[in-house]
């Protein structure tokens, strides 16, 4: 899948990964809406959880996310085309948030998307990047398994309640 970043700046470009994975070949940066081409858009907000049912319906075969500090994220606008959806719970394994439920950042959020699609491959070569990329897998490999598995949206949420019931 084509992995496209909307792409504010607003983070430590040392630390950012959706600017690594540029770097590596692995995204495309935009700096404004206008330009992101349509595709499913990974949104923290959205209604509806990302299912392998998607990777059928996404526009273009690509994956969109935001990339954003989280102290700005509910003040950014997810105005970007294609259909918007929740990853549904995962937990972080990267430095800054590490174990922290839903605060994962875009490489990790791409690699969850892209499992939870069936491309484990390309979810594994772009936390290849990371040295602690493989944690962000190991940490999820259940549940980014059982999500893999379902058939909808409302199998995936009836799996992340599972999840959510033994925080």
């Amino acid at each position: 899948m084509d992995l496209h970043v909307r792409y504010e700046g607003d983070d430590d470009p040392d630390k950012c990964t959706a600017r690594r994975l540029a770097q590596q070949g692995h995204a495309t940066l935009h700096r404004s809406a206008r330009a992101v081409p349509a595709g499913i858009v990974l949104d923290p907000y959205a209604e509806q959880a990302l299912s392998p049912a998607d990777g059928a319906r996404a526009p273009g075969d690509r994956l969109v996310a935001l990339d954003c500090s989280w102290e700005t994220a509910e003040a950014e606008v997810f105005d970007l085309e294609g259909p918007h959806r929740a990853l549904p719970f995962l937990v972080a394994g990267n430095p800054v948030n590490f174990g922290t439920p839903f605060q994962l950042n875009t490489a990790e959020a791409f690699a969850g998307a892209l499992a939870i699609l069936g491309e484990n491959d390309q979810a594994e070569a772009i936390m290849d990047e990371f040295s602690w990329g493989h944690t962000f897998l190991e940490l999820n490999e259940e549940p980014l398994r059982r999500y893999a598995e379902c058939a909808d949206s409302s199998e995936v949420v009836a799996v992340q309640d599972e999840y959510m019931a033994e925080e």
